[in-house]
């Protein structure tokens, strides 16, 4: 019996790296095609394809891992947010797979882009035909989050910074609530769930978790933005403290 359990393991570890090779494959080809494209489309409809690419790869990556039952995922409620424009997403922050996860359901929301990861080959050239926005500044930040979300697009934040360490919520910066009031945006909550420990704080992406690795997101309440920066964002990590499940150890 241990033997079959060791070779099951085996086998579900070599579907993972399978599945990492061909995401990381398909991150590259389309990299190549969005350096090319980024020169040659007006910045309105690069915006809109980059977006709505980067959107349906990972929306097949996620149902080939659905297939394969490597995942079990639930996020059809993100469905009802993906026509409406000027919208900010807050979510709490899990793992790293919460933007991918978000950004499958909303082929016109933008990310926000550590600087470093603008040096990225497999991610850069389509992050930039997509106009996703760099955190290199505060300032710059928030104009070009402001400017966006005024054209119509939406922005999928997560304000703890980085994934949760331990506690169910991280700390809230107030980056949000300032871009929310300058914007006049609302704020859409959404609690993403999963009782997996892939790519929680501190675990490796080439690691095999238990199979299958379970992710859900819940729909959450709606703010209205304020002058009251400090105020919002204190109201909002207190109902996302309310409802956040707390992840796997």
């Amino acid at each position: 019996m241990l033997a079959v359990h060791a070779l099951i393991r085996a086998l579900q570890w070599l579907a993972l790296l399978l599945m990492l090779v061909l995401l990381g494959l398909g991150s590259l080809l389309w990299s190549a095609v969005a350096w090319v494209l980024y020169p040659l489309l007006p910045r309105r409809w690069g915006l809109r394809v980059g977006r709505a690419a980067i959107a349906h790869g990972y929306r097949l990556f996620w149902w080939a891992a659905g297939v394969v039952r490597m995942m079990r995922l639930d996020t059809r409620v993100v469905d009802t947010l993906r026509q409406e424009s000027g919208l900010i997403i807050v979510a709490n922050h899990p793992s790293m797979v919460d933007a991918p996860l978000l950004v499958a359901r909303l082929p016109r929301a933008a990310c926000i882009m550590k600087a470093s990861l603008m040096r990225n080959p497999f991610l850069a050239p389509g992050a930039r035909l997509a106009r996703y926005i760099r955190n290199d500044t505060a300032q710059g930040l928030v104009r070009h989050a402001v400017a966006d979300l005024r054209q119509g697009g939406q922005l999928v934040l997560f304000p703890e910074g980085t994934r949760t360490d331990g506690a169910a919520l991280n700390r809230l910066r107030p980056g949000f609530a300032i871009i929310a009031k300058r914007a006049g945006a609302p704020i859409q909550t959404l609690f993403i769930d999963t009782p997996s420990p892939y790519l929680c704080k501190g675990w490796p992406l080439w690691r095999l978790p238990p199979l299958p690795i379970v992710f859900s997101v819940r729909l959450g309440r709606r703010f209205e933005p304020s002058d009251d920066v400090a105020a919002l964002s204190d109201e909002v990590e207190a109902y996302l403290r309310t409802g956040v499940r707390g992840s796997a150890p």
